[in-house]
């Protein structure tokens, strides 16, 4: 059974979900305003540089007197700096709010306690933990992001009944994908793909499935492209480089930029992964999802350089071919209404 202060928090993080999509590098924020038992006023951060969740909830009251006498939960500290919008402590105490509830603290650095300082030098009664799990995990990218530095890294791919990403290719095998999943997987991965910042492929993969790593099937902004091809051997004419999507290439050699598409030199034989991270960090790149290839795959898996991992199994058999990542955990499974299920593996809980 939850408690009153739960019931209100967990209202704050169905709204924050809303926002899912659409805020990185801000993250999903819900909340409520509580009087006598009630809600008053609720809102969500719907947009990167737009209203924070606080001041949606309090315009939508619509008595703003009982702004005096009420509660204000919110799923993640309210922040205490100028940044894109107002400080949202600020406003709480220029509202004369007298008590806020706090799912957790917020891992920025020009946040992380600040907020809660601020609140409690103005008088006003903070109670923060409420819920505090369930709060660091509806934005484990933006905890992932700010406390390792890097984008929450998101692996996933396919596999055949006998644990196969593709079948042995010969020089004749027609460039495109080789489908293991049907439509329902398909529209499932445009969905993930428009929740997150970016998607990357190895050069393999780009070369013999030429992909266009967009969304197609589901209504959402298309992620970053990111693709590695360290000696530039990929041929113009794919998908990737069409120009239609923001797409980075990160390549030892040296290129000129074209239309929508940034060639990005980085050392491959020194620790490529961390620049090439550091590199999406500084771009806020909030999360990543990697498709692939194995060699990809397993050489974030090998470092350790991963958060969630997603896999499909289908029913075809291959009997041989390019063997699929293996993953020492146990998943999670979901079947979907197609002919594949879904496996889900958390590396590490935020």
């Amino acid at each position: 059974m939850l408690s009153e202060d739960e019931k209100f928090m967990q209202r704050c993080l169905e709204l924050a979900e809303k926002g899912r999509g659409n805020t990185a590098p801000n993250p999903m924020v819900g909340s409520v305003i509580v009087y006598n038992g009630r809600i008053i006023g609720e809102g969500y951060h719907r947009h990167c540089g737009e209203a924070h969740a606080e001041v949606n909830a309090v315009e939508a009251v619509r008595d703003k007197s009982l702004l005096e006498k009420s509660t204000l939960y919110v799923n993640l500290e309210p922040c205490a700096h100028q940044g894109r919008t107002p400080a949202c402590s600020l406003m709480i105490i220029e509202k004369r709010i007298p008590k806020v509830v706090i799912g957790c603290i917020d891992p920025f650095a020009k946040v992380a306690g600040k907020g809660v300082q601020m609140l409690r030098e103005a008088g006003v009664e903070v109670v923060v933990g409420v819920l505090e799990h369930e709060s660091r995990q509806l934005n484990r990218r933006f905890f992932t992001f700010h406390l390792n530095k890097r984008p929450y890294i998101i692996l996933k791919w396919a596999q055949s009944l006998d644990g196969f990403l593709d079948f042995v290719r010969s020089k004749d095998t027609p460039i495109q994908p080789n489908w293991i999943t049907d439509e329902y997987a398909r529209m499932l991965v445009h969905r993930w793909r428009a929740e997150e910042s970016a998607v990357m492929v190895g050069t393999n993969t780009a070369e013999k499935d030429n992909p266009k790593l967009d969304v197609r099937d589901w209504t959402g902004k298309n992620p970053t492209r990111i693709v590695l091809d360290r000696r530039l051997r990929l041929p113009e004419n794919l998908n990737l480089f069409d120009g239609t999507i923001p797409t980075l290439i990160f390549t030892e050699k040296t290129k000129k930029n074209q239309p929508n598409t940034e060639y990005i030199r980085v050392d491959f034989d020194k620790n490529v992964f961390d620049h090439i991270f550091n590199e999406l960090y500084k771009r806020e790149i909030l999360s990543l999802i990697v498709e692939g290839g194995a060699d990809l795959i397993n050489s974030l898996l090998n470092r350790n350089l991963w958060d969630e991992a997603r896999y499909f199994v289908g029913k075809k058999l291959f009997y041989a071919g390019v063997a699929a990542p293996k993953i020492n955990q146990e998943p999670g499974n979901i079947v979907l209404p197609g002919n594949s299920t879904l496996y889900q593996v958390y590396n590490s809980p935020v």
